[in-house]
């Protein structure tokens, strides 16, 4: 995913609506007006919702018949996932190292506090 990209799809999640908008269709696929019926604002307002989102590519509209679905799109969710992946996984082999450390310190620090005692 591009930063651009990136960068829209991080700004349409900043919304409430929309990440309640995005759970909602991690469940199934819904129209507007389903999706509408489920927020305390207008049909036109969770329509505009769903455009900052399509515009993210984090939803897809179809249509079957005279009904226009919104789907999630799983890649771009997949895409900010790994983003996100790089810098939790670089922070979580800090914390194991530290923790090594803090290890070490607390051993060495028991260690001195035995000899202190038996003298």
């Amino acid at each position: 995913m591009d930063e651009e990209r990136l960068d829209r799809a991080f700004a349409a999640l900043a919304d409430p609506v929309r990440r309640r908008i995005v759970a909602q269709l991690s469940r199934k696929p819904a129209t507007v007006n389903d999706l509408a019926s489920l927020f305390p604002i207008t049909t036109q307002a969770v329509s505009r919702h769903i455009g900052v989102l399509e515009h993210s590519g984090l939803v897809t509209r179809t249509r079957d018949a005279q009904r226009r679905p919104v789907h999630l799109n799983p890649a771009a969710l997949e895409s900010l996932t790994s983003w996100l992946d790089r810098y939790r996984l670089d922070h979580e082999r800090r914390f194991r190292a530290l923790d090594k450390v803090l290890v070490r310190t607390n051993r060495s620090a028991s260690k001195r506090r035995k000899s202190k005692r038996k003298s």
